[in-house]
């Protein structure tokens, strides 16, 4: 005996809201550096990066540790359930499947602190470059968090307009994003010229436009959860 739509509806729509509730915390405690404006820390802002806060031996690590170790295991499930409960596209899978690696790559990239040498303490690295902590573990980590949360940006962004839906997506995603590709290629430029060019805000402003985003795709999966529902509509 098969469930009524009605049923059906009720069970999507309530799956849709603890989904969007999963993914809105996890955007907001992956935006726990802000606490280095409120905490007794002494942080350069300008140059320091953000895998500073919670490096070996750093005051309240566990603080901002644990801040990316809540969003990475709420992303896991939700991710998961975004593939299960929305129609399969092509474009929105790659976005729930890089959203899923988004998940894992944070959880390693806690798991894998960086080392006590950080640039905005002066430690000298034993590297050059405006990047030392590159030559760290924790690089690779940090890298694939970063560009599997930017494939999810570019997929969810492009699926708003090729399957004419989700309209915050459309309109405060891609300013979001837009946003968050101007931060990336500002450090991307500056890592080849010589001077520092305040990378410390550029770091913040991408990793501020990723929490944000996800509360947008969030506000998208609970302000229009019958799109989500409903069958798309091939063009």
């Amino acid at each position: 005996m098969t469930d009524s739509p009605r049923i059906t509806e009720r069970r999507a729509r309530v799956g849709s809201w603890l989904i969007a509730v999963a993914i809105a915390v996890a955007g907001l405690c992956y935006s726990s550096w802000v606490l280095e404006f409120a905490l007794p820390i002494h942080v350069d802002y300008v140059n320091s990066f953000l895998s500073e806060l919670d490096a070996e031996g750093k005051p309240y690590r566990e603080v901002f540790s644990t801040g990316d170790k809540i969003a990475a295991t709420l992303m896991i499930p939700a991710s998961i359930g975004g593939l299960l409960l929305f129609p399969r596209r092509a474009l929105t899978t790659v976005g729930w499947i890089a959203l899923l690696c988004f998940g894992t790559s944070t959880i390693a990239d806690v798991l894998m602190p960086l080392h006590d040498c950080t640039p905005g303490d002066g430690s000298d690295c034993g590297a050059g470059g405006l990047f030392p902590q590159l030559h760290q573990p924790h690089a690779l980590t940090s890298t694939l968090a970063v560009t599997s949360i930017a494939v999810a940006v570019f997929a969810f962004s492009l699926a708003a307009y090729r399957y004419h839906r989700w309209r915050i997506l459309r309109e405060a995603g891609v300013v979001i994003l837009v946003l968050g590709a101007s931060a990336t290629v500002w450090m991307l430029v500056a890592d080849n010229l010589t001077g520092n060019y305040a990378l410390g805000i550029a770091q913040r402003i991408q990793v501020g436009s990723m929490s944000l985003w996800l509360i947008t795709l969030a506000a998208a999966v609970v302000l229009e959860a019958r799109e989500w529902i409903e069958p798309v509509s091939r063009r």
